[in-house]
């Protein structure tokens, strides 16, 4: 197969999906023709570069590469379209902060924390939007749930791993002494490699691992 028809066929097949596609899923596809892996990852390469000054990119993500709106239109996009993006409340946000930062964490360790009750809407709203999963179960009386989390809530973010997001001292939404109550800083603050230490791969992620 020629060069500029894979290419084509890759455009279609990722503007078409409804979900970011991977390279191993454009390999698998084209496992009958004769093209490496680094042959489609430089036509891939070339699509994006194709897009750079268009109004919408071809950005890779955590769980593949997606089209969407460039960061320049989205603000025009947003007022052309009468729907408002979905507002979460600040109690939603501390428990997504604690989950993110501190994961693994069960709910009875977010509310120590916090020091008040985690609504179970809350944990509910985190698990349908498919931002955060259970892990596995803490062997604890109960069995609590333990939460991470997701390759979803990485895609949504426009992320490719947890190494990417921002350091909690770059956070203005919560002040230091909130990020202290929150428990998201210790004595020392959390730089990205701390962060990616602590974090689980929930796909290597089991119940051995729990104690």
């Amino acid at each position: 197969m020629k060069e500029t028809k894979c290419k084509k066929i890759i455009e279609s097949l990722i503007f078409s999906s409804p979900n970011p596609i991977s390279l191993k899923q454009i390999r698998d596809f084209f496992s009958n023709e004769d093209l490496s892996e680094l042959s489609l990852q430089n036509i891939i390469n070339e699509i994006q570069i194709s897009y750079e000054n268009s109004g919408v990119q071809l950005v890779k993500v955590s769980s593949g590469y997606r089209f969407q709106v460039s960061e320049d239109c989205n603000e025009w996009v947003s007022n052309f379209y009468p729907e408002k993006p979905q507002k979460y409340s600040r109690a939603l946000m501390e428990t997504l902060a604690l989950i993110i930062y501190r994961q693994p964490i069960t709910r009875t360790e977010i509310e120590a924390v916090r020091g008040v009750g985690v609504s179970s809407n809350i944990i509910k709203t985190l698990l349908e939007r498919e931002w955060i999963k259970i892990l596995g179960y803490k062997d604890a009386p109960g069995k609590p749930a333990i939460f991470g989390t997701t390759k979803e809530f990485l895609n949504s973010h426009n992320l490719v791993s947890l190494n990417q997001l921002p350091k909690l001292d770059d956070i203005t939404e919560f002040s230091e002494l909130e990020k202290r109550q929150l428990g998201l800083l210790d004595n020392e603050q959390l730089d990205s490699e701390q962060i990616s230490a602590d974090m689980v791969d929930s796909d290597e992620y089991n119940n051995e691992n729990i104690h």
